[in-house]
């Protein structure tokens, strides 16, 4: 299995916020949940630390929800334009950009606080749903909903961050 070239902007200094090694970090589960789902070749893909206002704006902007929000993930395929990216899987040099997430670490915190989860389990709970989301996973669906929300518990479990019972093929749960 390649790895994950990920780049990072961070706009409220997240990566320096205590003396964890956050891209390691996020690096150790995005790898875990790339090979869950059986992605083998490179991907590429960024992540964007932003604040509540900027948070807010883009919700607003592209999803018409005028709140600020944990994750929004822009995926570069979204499954619906008929590509088929296996003929170009086979190349060894095929590097996949998979998109862009914005995730705001204030909303996380919040989160992590109201659902009880704590911000490590929340923090891994929004890398890898984002991710998943990149990937061309939904919940829209219950049968969607149902397969993304276990693969992410079974990343999160194996992880060290295992998600309630109900949150398995629910979504959050408490």
């Amino acid at each position: 299995m390649q790895g994950i070239d990920v780049s990072y902007s961070d706009e409220v200094g997240f990566l320096t916020k205590g003396d964890r090694d956050w891209e390691d970090w996020i690096m150790q589960l995005l790898l875990m949940a790339k090979k869950e789902i059986g992605k083998d070749n490179a991907q590429e893909m960024s992540i964007n630390f932003v604040d509540e206002d900027r948070s807010q704006a883009i919700n607003r902007d592209y999803r018409d929800k005028d709140r600020p929000t944990d994750v929004i993930s822009f995926a570069i395929e979204d499954g619906d334009d008929g590509l088929d990216l296996a003929m170009f899987t086979q190349d060894p040099d095929f590097t996949e950009d998979i998109g862009d997430l914005f995730m705001c670490p204030s909303v996380i915190e919040r989160h992590s606080k109201e659902y009880d989860t704590g911000f490590d389990r929340e923090f891994g709970y929004t890398i890898v749903h984002g991710y998943l989301h990149l990937n061309c996973y939904d919940h829209i669906e219950p049968d969607e909903a149902k397969e993304m929300f276990g693969i992410q518990g079974k990343v999160l479990e194996e992880y060290g961050l295992p998600l309630y019972p109900d949150q398995l093929d629910e979504g959050r749960g408490k």
